[in-house]
């Protein structure tokens, strides 16, 4: 069974997206929200019965490709630290668990999600992040995955977001899946899982 939403994404939400990102650009990351077949490609290999955690959910447009592949609400936690977004969210997903956090500090708020999530889906500016706070980033994440879990993030660079040392230290490995060619930017998506 497919999800719904109950309140689509509307100018009002591109525009307040915009304005965000004109006040803080080196958090926001990107000038619109994600294209509709970016978030696909973002979310490809999801199913109805996966657990997910976004992080960095915006104004929901990857959440809203989330939904649509069945995902139902209750295995759905997404996180934001943009206090106008998360009432979009809130708006739009309230079955979802939505959290106002930086995903790099959740200092156990998501403990009982912990080990137990399928995928992770990230928005987030990672090329902006100095290493540490990568390192911090994908610690968490993978405590919240479970052993087979991975972690979906797009980014607008040509080139895999997380260098191979940081990779190799936290014993992960990076798959390119593909290229979102027509959104804005062009984005390209990498999945990141433990090696085995």
């Amino acid at each position: 069974m497919r999800g719904t939403q109950l309140q689509p994404a509307s100018a009002s939400q591109f525009g307040r997206f915009f304005r965000s990102w004109i006040q803080n650009p080196l958090s926001i990351g990107a000038v619109a929200p994600s294209s509709r077949p970016l978030a696909r490609l973002m979310v490809r290999d999801l199913h109805g019965d996966s657990r997910v955690v976004e992080f960095g959910s915006g104004t929901g447009t990857v959440t809203q490709a989330i939904v649509d592949r069945g995902v139902k609400a209750n295995n759905l936690c997404l996180i934001e630290q943009h206090a106008q977004f998360i009432e979009i969210l809130r708006g739009r997903f309230p079955g979802a668990l939505t959290v106002e956090a930086d995903v790099t500090r959740l200092n156990g708020e998501l403990a009982e999600w912990a080990g137990s999530v399928d995928f992770i889906v990230s928005g987030l500016p990672l090329v902006l992040f100095n290493r540490a706070r990568k390192r911090s980033l994908l610690t968490q994440a993978f405590d919240l995955l479970n052993e087979r879990g991975s972690f979906h993030q797009f980014t607008y660079a040509a080139c895999c977001p997380i260098s191979k040392s940081l990779l190799a230290e936290l014993g992960l490995r990076a798959t390119r899946l593909g290229i979102a060619a027509f959104n804005f930017p062009p984005a390209f998506v990498y999945r990141f899982e433990r090696e085995r």
